[in-house]
């Protein structure tokens, strides 16, 4: 299973931006998807993230600013940031939580997208 990312760029404080990130591969399904971010010098965190029954969790700093959502038909997954703020600067990465087949069994594994590059200036 492989993940695209796009969307990322430069925008002003209190603008907005797009994520996308699409699943493409052999996979028997996805359940969880997300999105974590590392500014530099701090460690990677879990921005959001949404469920296979749809529920979502966000971090604190970014609810009410930020919606994940997710197309099933198209193993997609986007993450709608409003409002940004200077502290939303970071590589946003995002993730899929799959299955597939590992020989007789069903297996579950996480794979990663390549992280896109979100900058906003104050």
């Amino acid at each position: 299973v492989q993940l695209q990312a796009s969307g990322g760029g430069l925008v002003q404080a209190g603008g907005s931006l797009r994520l996308s990130c699409a699943a493409s591969g052999s996979f028997l399904s996805i359940d969880d998807m997300g999105w974590y971010r590392q500014a530099p010098g701090k460690e990677r965190e879990l921005v959001a993230v949404i469920l296979s029954d749809g529920g979502t969790k966000y971090l604190s700093s970014v609810k009410g600013r930020f919606t994940i959502s997710r197309d099933n038909a198209k193993n997609t997954v986007y993450l709608q940031a409003n409002n940004l703020k200077p502290e939303d600067t970071a590589v946003y990465y995002c993730y899929a939580d799959y299955r597939d087949f590992g020989g007789p069994t069903v297996v579950s594994d996480r794979t990663w997208g390549q992280g896109t590059l979100v900058t906003v200036s104050s």
